[in-house]
């Protein structure tokens, strides 16, 4: 596993922005399937946004049009920019990197949308 640290302003009121940031802290070699998933408390973590590593980029219906990941310029970091958030857009936030040898996941963003 290659450890992967989140940041980015964790309280926004609803209709605001903001961006989460995903950096891994060692060189993830190979293919890398780059991703961004959610959970609240008492259900399932769910996938937000996938980016392929051909460029390739899904997202959960809930946030399509308002959410963009992208890779950036920074090797190994992916990146959510959210906007037109929703109170029900609050959760812990994860990063997810994947590659055919490893999969690492971040410690979790909590993020709180507020009305």
């Amino acid at each position: 596993q290659v450890p992967l640290v989140e940041s980015g302003v964790g309280l926004v009121q609803a209709g605001g922005s903001l961006t989460l940031s995903c950096a891994a802290s060692a060189v993830i070699f190979g293919p890398v399937t780059r991703g961004w998933y959610r959970q609240v408390p008492g259900k399932q973590r769910v996938l937000v946004a996938r980016l392929v590593s051909d460029g390739t980029s899904s997202y959960a219906d809930s946030v399509k049009v308002r959410f963009t990941i992208s890779g950036g310029n920074v090797p190994s970091s992916v990146f959510l920019q959210m906007d037109s958030l929703k109170p029900e857009d609050t959760a812990v936030y994860y990063c997810n990197f994947m590659t055919l040898a490893i999969e690492s996941w971040g410690r979790g963003k909590q993020v709180t949308i507020f009305s």
